[in-house]
Parts: C-alpha cells; structure tokens; sequence
C-alpha cells in the first residue's frame, strides 16, 4: 500500500472492564479520489470479543461508511478474509484474548485486505479472478453412464485418502497468501488445486486426468515454490502444500 500520512485518530467511550486498543485500517473508496489511507481508531475490547466484533463496533459508533464482508461470523462462510497485523486471517477467529498483552500495555492492530485481488473498497476485494481458478479445475464429480438407483458407496480408506481437502471454505487466505499469486494473478493458486485434489483423489470420479491436465499448465501447480504460506494461512487447518505435492506426484506417475 502507498505510505501516505495518518488521519487522527477517533476516540470512543470504555465501557467498564474493557481494554483500548488502537486499530489502522487500510481505507480506500474509488469515488473519494482520496487513493489509499491508513485511518485510526480506538475501540474498547474484552478479551471474549473476536476481531470482527471490533470491525462491527467500528462500523455501528465511529465511522458507517467502513465496508468489509461478514456473514455467519462462525468461521464456515469464509466470507470476512483479511490481512491482520500482516498474516491472512477470517476476522470472526481471531479472539482478542490471544492478542491483549498481558502487561497491559497498549495495543496496536493492523487489518488491510487480502493481497493479489483488485480492491474494491476498504477491506473488499473483487473475488471473481479467484473463482475463475476454481471454477476453471471442475470442482465437482465427473462420471459417465446412468445415474446410480441409490448413493455411490466408497469405502472409509478411499474418502480418507481426501478427507482433508473437503474442508475448503473458499475464503481466499492460502491464495492470497502466496507470493507467486501477488506477483503472477495467472497462476491458479493454491485453493483451487486443494479443490482440484478433492476430485482427482476421489475413487467415484471419473475426471483426474482431465484436471491433471489442466493443472499441468505453465500457470498451474508447477508454479508453487513450497513456501508454506498457504499452509499456514488455511483457517481450516487444511495441509495446503502437502495437497499441492501429491498433485505435483500424482502427475509424475502420470507420465
């Protein structure tokens, strides 16, 4: 973000047994012609309150205009992604009783979007180049034939085998997280090759190869540089690069 000078910061009444704490957040609204900004204020916090309620305060008292996604607030939606203190992170899991110091010092919280799509306003960015790369894998089960009479049985061994990679939330962390993702938006990312894995692996369906193909493209897997951002951004706990390695593997055996 450019460096540009601070607006003052605004005061909000502490209620009784809250902390103040001090949160900059990158602002920008295309119709201002003001570009991007950084902007203060101060929010009185108790340790059970997530990030986003802070946001929420933000937004209800001190300023109407802060725009940010939210929806369900229980970490499921995947919809309130965003740069805290400069690590990926949903802002409905961040609680404030992890980041209160315990000296009681004061704190200073940083949020911005997540990187590598195009910002919109303030903590908004425009989501469709990440659900181009999704879409573009065929997220969903491929088969031929006739539609079975009953459920397509799999044995607990074959949905184990990618178990892990059903947990995507499509939040955007672990892409927006990489940096050949900043610096290449052409490269696929690595959500879409964890939903990719989700398919290639499953032994009801009948597409691997055909995604393998398209993932074995110069802006596909081979792109990934193992640098464990992704990893640890996922939210979910999903090990995103060993995902990427088995696809990396699965299309070496594929030769």
């Amino acid at each position: 973000m450019t460096a540009v000078a601070e607006t003052p910061q605004k005061a909000a009444p502490v209620p009784d047994g809250s902390t103040l704490i001090t949160v900059k957040i990158a602002r920008f609204n295309p119709e201002d012609g003001r570009g991007e900004r950084w902007e203060s204020f101060q929010v009185p916090v108790l340790p059970t309150d997530r990030f986003l309620n802070v946001l929420i305060y933000i937004k209800s008292y001190l300023d109407g205009t802060l725009t940010f996604r939210r929806s369900c607030a229980h970490g499921v939606c995947g919809s309130d992604a965003m740069r805290i203190n400069g690590v990926n992170r949903l802002a409905c899991k961040v609680l404030m009783k992890d980041l209160l110091p315990k000296s009681g010092k004061p704190l200073t919280m940083s949020v911005e979007p997540i990187r590598g799509l195009p910002v919109e306003k303030d903590l908004v960015v425009n989501m469709e180049p990440f659900f181009d790369a999704f879409r573009a894998v065929k997220p969903y089960l491929i088969t031929s034939g006739n539609e079975p009479t009953r459920e397509r049985i799999q044995s607990q061994a074959d949905r184990h085998r990618f178990d892990d990679t059903t947990k995507c939330i499509l939040c955007a962390c672990c892409t927006t997280s990489c940096p050949v993702y900043w610096n290449d938006g052409s490269y696929f990312g690595p959500a879409a090759i964890v939903n990719a894995h989700r398919f290639i692996f499953d032994s009801r369906d009948e597409a691997a190869q055909e995604r393998l193909d398209i993932l074995n493209d110069v802006e596909g897997v081979w792109r990934c540089r193992t640098t464990f951002n992704c990893t640890d951004a996922c939210p979910r706990g999903i090990q995103v690069t060993k995902a990427i390695t088995e696809v990396k593997r699965a299309l070496l055996f594929a030769r």
